[in-house]
């Protein structure tokens, strides 16, 4: 599947101006906000973003009329980057693929938590970007498990479950998580 056909990929290609100069600032604020959201948490002050981003707040409100919509568009670049990814792991050896893959969703997920609660559930772009993260990853642990790498008894979404609820962690520091990742995918690998 192409990347540009997962669902979120029409919510990020309707939302991102077409114009150059407004398009780089455009994605200057959603890096800026990923940055700020990741730091300070769904609280994060606009006129911070902005500045990080090198623009005044009304380029800020111009793309984004209202923090839930902030919120979104950040939600949905980050899956959109997910599934980027997937499509550029496809091709390599199913554990491979799949862990390279979590790397990312790692990253991810630290900006799911600090914006899911500003984020309903329910709403229809995080049930998009729910859709395409289970299309994007879904085939490469299936390929994983197929390949006899991942146990037999695990789902997708008990994987992700696992992944989250680690990153979901306070560590001391970057290594730490991924010393404790480390450990907990060696009990994820068939065989182990």
């Amino acid at each position: 599947m192409a990347a540009d056909t997962f669902p979120v990929s029409a919510i990020v290609a309707s939302q991102r101006p077409h114009r150059r100069d407004a398009a780089r600032n455009y994605d200057a604020l959603l890096a800026a906000a990923r940055e700020a959201f990741a730091e300070n948490g769904a609280e994060a002050s606009l006129e911070d973003i902005a500045r990080r981003a090198g623009v005044g707040i009304a380029t800020l409100y111009r793309n984004f009329p209202t923090r839930r919509h902030l919120f979104e568009s950040v939600y949905a670049d980050e899956v959109n980057d997910l599934c980027r990814v997937a499509q550029e792991v496809a091709g390599g050896e199913p554990w491979e693929a799949l862990t390279s893959w979590l790397g990312r969703f790692v990253d991810y997920t630290v900006t799911k938590r600090a914006i899911r609660e500003a984020l309903n559930n329910e709403s229809d772009v995080f049930l998009a970007c729910r859709d395409s993260m289970f299309q994007a990853g879904g085939p490469l642990f299936d390929r994983a498990q197929q390949a006899g790498d991942v146990r037999p008894d695990m789902s997708f979404d008990d994987l992700l479950r696992m992944v989250s609820g680690i990153s979901a962690t306070n560590f001391l520091d970057d290594a730490q998580r991924d010393r404790v990742l480390s450990v907990a995918l060696d009990g994820v690998r068939a065989g182990r």
